[in-house]
């Protein structure tokens, strides 16, 4: 999947995902990122309060170390990473080899209804994107 060439109608069918399945869910921010830390779009509820530009750096950083890590241990990759505070959770999930959908969310989300939500909007993503 090369996600270069996007065009505006295939952004705006994602943030309509990314809105009505994580947004709409209590996900507080929700963010697609390129491996280098470039954001694609990004989403959030209104009342969030994220620097998402310096997030997405951090993240990809975030993201490549762990990537390291395991090749260390003999993984391929792990293609998801959660992160649990005690009132905000940050969860990592491969779209592709080139994006990550990062998910930004409280404590009143289950981690296993937001992974099965996360699960279908990369099903849907990836089909928009194949459509070029």
């Amino acid at each position: 999947m090369n996600y270069g060439i996007v065009s505006q109608e295939q952004l705006e069918q994602i943030d309509v995902i990314l809105t009505e399945k994580l947004i709409k869910l209590g996900v507080d921010c929700v963010i697609i990122i390129d491996m280098a830390g470039n954001i694609i779009t990004a989403r959030d509820n209104g009342e969030s309060k994220y620097d998402v530009y310096s997030f997405a750096a951090l993240a990809a950083g975030n993201f490549a170390t762990v990537d390291a890590m395991a090749k260390l241990v003999g993984e391929q990759e792990f293609s998801l990473l959660f992160h649990k505070g005690q009132d905000s959770n940050i969860h990592f999930s491969k779209i592709d080899d080139e994006l990550l959908l990062i998910s930004m969310f409280g404590k009143d989300i289950s981690l296993g209804f937001l992974r099965l939500n996360v699960v279908d909007v990369i099903e849907k993503i990836r089909k928009i994107w194949n459509k070029k």
